[in-house]
């Protein structure tokens, strides 16, 4: 049986990074506020949380915006491979997401595996914060368009044809500074690793000691990846 397996002992070595994609959410974010929902992105950051620390894959941080997550790995359970990696994945994203959402019908997200260096996980992750302010900009502009009326295909059709500015312009015009909403929806939002000290007390001696705890912190105003203040802060959660 095992040797019609045929990619089952495909593996992959870290560094690694996984993204994955809500499949089919279109149907589901119809029901959501736009241009961004709140209870749709929390359900997002609450599902990364769950991969960081419950789900035994143990990335170093997740980045999310839209219904997309990318984690980043440094080492990789499984032996790294790649067909366990994607099905663990995305089958326990989908059940967090489902449980984070108060959803009472099923979800999928679909994962991939993308090989990566330290330094190639910089300019990925700026790749997909580029991709979050793209999402950004047409997100506001679609929802203004429609709430004046527009047709859904003269909207697509009016964006297709329009430049970031123009589309900046649009919204100002409308009294919307693109620049000014809030951060995680123009930069997305970072789930990470963090710690914090705890008081206790020492069994043996009954001395009353501090202690460092482990915890996830969701970083929501994050600097830009592309410039110097990102780099360093991406660069400190990959050990460089």
């Amino acid at each position: 049986m095992d040797t019609h397996e045929i990619f089952s002992n495909l593996a992959i070595y870290p560094p690694v990074i996984l993204r994955l994609d809500g499949r089919a959410f279109h149907g589901l974010t119809r029901t959501c506020v736009k241009p961004f929902d709140a209870r749709f992105h929390a359900a997002m950051v609450g599902t990364c949380r769950r991969l960081l620390a419950e789900s035994g894959l143990n990335p170093v941080c997740a980045y999310t915006f839209s219904d997309e997550i990318s984690l980043y790995f440094d080492a990789l359970p499984f032996g790294g491979r790649v067909e366990k990696l994607d099905s663990v994945a995305a089958s326990y994203a989908a059940s967090a997401f489902t449980l984070e959402a108060g959803l009472d019908a099923p979800v999928a997200f679909d994962s991939r595996v993308i090989p990566a260096t330290p330094s190639y996980a910089l300019e990925y992750l700026s790749m997909r914060q580029a991709e979050a302010w793209r999402n950004h900009i047409n997100a506001y502009c679609q929802a203004a368009l429609l709430d004046e009326g527009l047709p859904p295909r003269e909207v697509a059709a009016a964006l297709n044809r329009t430049k970031a500015a123009g589309m900046h312009e649009m919204m100002f015009a409308r009294g919307v500074n693109l620049a000014e909403t809030p951060a995680w929806q123009r930069r997305g939002t970072l789930v990470r690793h963090g710690h914090y000290t705890k008081e206790g007390m020492n069994p043996v001696t009954g001395e009353r000691v501090v202690v460092e705890r482990r915890c996830v912190v969701a970083d929501e105003d994050l600097p830009l990846f592309s410039a110097p203040e990102g780099r360093r802060y991406l660069r400190s959660l990959f050990g460089e």
